[in-house]
């Protein structure tokens, strides 16, 4: 069969064509003998083919070219639906009608012919000619079996795992249809909250109820869970994630609507639970002025365009046509691979913007400044940061370079060009840090404050040492961790659940703050419209979650168990490692209580305090000399003293600097 099957699908398109053809014109004919044979029975019938050869001729010479006409024959077998079953009644019934009137013209002058023949003939050709066409397709699909769980004795194993979908909407049928299609797993059941069809059968699969899900299983022998229900609101999705937690199957999903509306996926492209699931909280709709305010019709720049943050910055900036976007990146396969991915997206929907990969280090501030002069840049958006904290912990030097000086000197190229916006993307690890980085961010903070507040400040290192009128606007945005970002907890997780554990976890009280990416740059593009200058916002990051509570509902929606000492046969382990260096329990969004609401619900502005330019010119001054002789208990000293709230564990040590006293 599978040889037969295989040489049929590999046939050209006209010999397929011809055969369906063929086959329709023999089912006419039988379609026409038998509606004799009901109409006459068979004892009285005599043979009707030659007492009416016109009548057999005629019903293929009509019906053919109908057929044709709606398109029968363009119809792919293995994608049969509904819009060809509908043309195959249309063609059908409109071939009959005519057969219908040729009879009633011709039985006047020959041979009589019964006028219940042609609702005869109508019946058993739709019967005949539609039904082929549904048994061809199961064949070519391969499953004859769709339904054989409600048939006694059908009941087969063959090794594909078994899944249950949850929706029985378009999207879950779309889904059984592709599962089918592709053969790598079986669905055989559909869960869905609507009561209204609890019980009945939808494509062959049974429609269970959310509370009849151990039934489904001992029944079917699910092994897995498919969320279908993409148009739903992750409120929603949480809410499901929640209840399927308490079941041994592993729960995936498909893309979300929005994924596949843009035609980015397909129904099919199976993925695990986004965890912004498993965290429930729905986005707020954008406010379309917000977000065109600095970017639309403007040249924007974008450092750091490579990172986690900065691509999808450039990725929304693009949907904001901006006559021009240059994305300014240190590292070359970061810079690559947006620049392929935005140039193919220009192609594709022939976007009238002017796309530039630079490449550059935002401490090289000349450089910086050539590019926001020559392009004449409206915008900055300035993402470019080590973020990574046990990391930054031991490369103080680094830290300090980039996040400190790389923000000072882009902010001052930005304020010799006449910039009009400047928006540093910041983090909740600046409020009252424990560590390097988080210091090197809220001292960037401090850096912008107090620019802001300078008419004509003179430039820190600047070639040009005399005053410089300020045009640019500076505002700050603070936020959490965002789920799937480089350094991110979550991809660690998948990993270690996939190689079989265990999961490791920094302390059992450890929360953050978490936001998806997407979310978090459009935010970031609406707040940095707002503001007068000098602004630090807030993203409103909803609840803190515990770490050790998502590493529990990521295992257990994986269809495993944890392993503890209540439960010592569990699938997975959770091992404690300790707070890293710098690392906080805990994570705060603003040092002081002075917080003001905005026009938008999900940003709120800070009132922080902030040491004047003068003054701060001097600090950093000292900062930058410290670090040049490696004398990082100085470092450590002036943070302590510029960053308000900054308490480190303990002595800061750069690695290269201990490693060169202990040779000498």
């Amino acid at each position: 069969m599978d040889k037969v099957r295989s040489f049929l699908l590999n046939l050209p398109r006209r010999k397929k064509r011809i055969f369906q053809l063929l086959a329709d014109v023999v089912l006419i004919w039988v379609a026409l003998w038998m509606a004799f044979v009901v109409r006459l029975g068979l004892d009285e019938i005599s043979n009707p083919f030659l007492v009416h050869t016109w009548l057999f001729l005629s019903a293929p010479a009509v019906a053919i070219p109908l057929f044709i006409r709606f398109g029968m024959y363009r119809a792919v077998m293995r994608y049969f639906g509904n819009d060809a079953l509908i043309a195959i009644i249309k063609a059908v019934t409109l071939s009959s009608l005519i057969l219908g009137l040729i009879v009633y013209w011709y039985s006047n002058h020959q041979n009589v012919v019964p006028r219940s023949i042609v609702f005869n003939y109508w019946w058993l050709s739709m019967v005949m000619v539609g039904g082929l066409r549904l048994a061809m397709r199961q064949y070519f699909l391969g499953d004859w079996f769709a339904a054989s769980q409600h048939v006694p004795f059908t009941n087969r194993d063959d090794g594909i795992p078994k899944v249950a979908i949850y929706g029985a909407g378009a999207a879950g049928n779309q889904l059984v249809a592709a599962l089918r299609m592709g053969r790598l797993m079986r669905p055989v059941a559909f869960i869905d909250d609507d009561s209204s069809i609890a019980n009945s059968v939808i494509a062959g699969l049974q429609v269970y109820k959310p509370k009849n899900i151990q039934t489904m299983v001992d029944v079917t022998g699910a092994q897995e869970i498919l969320l279908a229900i993409p148009s739903s609101t992750r409120a929603r999705r949480r809410e499901v994630l929640d209840y399927l937690e308490g079941f041994p199957l592993h729960v995936r999903s498909v893309p979300g609507f929005m994924d596949l509306a843009s035609g980015r996926v397909k129904v099919d492209d199976i993925q695990e639970v986004d965890v912004a699931d498993l965290l429930g909280r729905d986005a707020v709709p954008a406010q379309g002025e917000l977000l065109e305010h600095c970017i639309k019709g403007m040249v924007v720049l974008v450092t750091g365009a490579g990172g986690s943050i900065g691509s999808e910055l450039c990725r929304q900036i693009l949907q904001l046509r901006p006559t021009a976007l240059l994305l300014f990146e240190h590292g070359e396969f970061n810079l690559y691979s947006i620049f392929s991915e935005l140039e193919h997206r220009i192609q594709r929907e022939s976007l009238p913007i002017k796309l530039l990969p630079i490449l550059g280090s935002v401490r090289n501030q000349e450089k910086i400044f050539d590019v926001l002069k020559a392009w004449k840049v409206d915008t900055v958006y300035h993402a470019a940061a080590y973020k990574h904290v046990p990391m930054v912990e031991h490369n103080i030097a680094e830290g300090v370079l980039n996040n400190i000086n790389g923000t000072l000197y882009t902010a001052q190229a930005a304020l010799r060009a006449g910039v009009s916006n400047f928006v540093l993307i910041s983090t909740d690890k600046a409020v009252r840090p424990t560590n390097v980085m988080g210091s090197t961010k809220r001292l960037a903070e401090m850096v912008l404050q107090a620019l802001s507040r300078e008419k004509a400040p003179v430039l820190y290192e600047a070639q040009d040492a005399v005053p410089t009128i300020n045009k640019t606007r500076f505002t700050m945005v603070r936020f959490g961790n965002v789920l799937g970002s480089s350094g991110s907890v979550i991809p660690l997780f998948h990993r270690q659940i996939k190689s079989g554990g265990p999961v490791t976890v920094t302390h059992p009280k450890i929360t953050r703050y978490f936001m998806t990416i997407p979310e978090a740059a459009q935010l970031v593009i609406q707040a940095g419209s707002m503001g007068l200058g000098g602004d630090v916002f807030v993203l409103d990051m909803g609840a803190p979650v515990k770490i050790i509570e998502l590493a529990k509902k990521m295992i257990h929606l994986s269809g495993m168990s944890v392993r503890s000492d209540a439960n010592p046969h569990g699938d997975i382990a959770i091992e404690f490692t300790g707070l890293r260096p710098g690392e906080k329990l805990y994570e705060e969004l603003l040092i002081g209580e002075n917080v003001i609401a905005t026009d938008h619900p999900m940003i709120m502005s800070a009132n922080e305090d902030y040491i004047p330019w003068e003054q701060l010119k001097l600090k950093l001054k000292e900062l930058n000399s410290a670090v040049a002789k490696d004398d990082y208990s100085s470092v450590r000293q002036l943070l302590r003293e510029t960053v308000s709230g900054y308490s480190p564990d303990g002595e800061i040590v750069d690695w290269i600097y201990q490693q060169r006293r202990l040779d000498s």
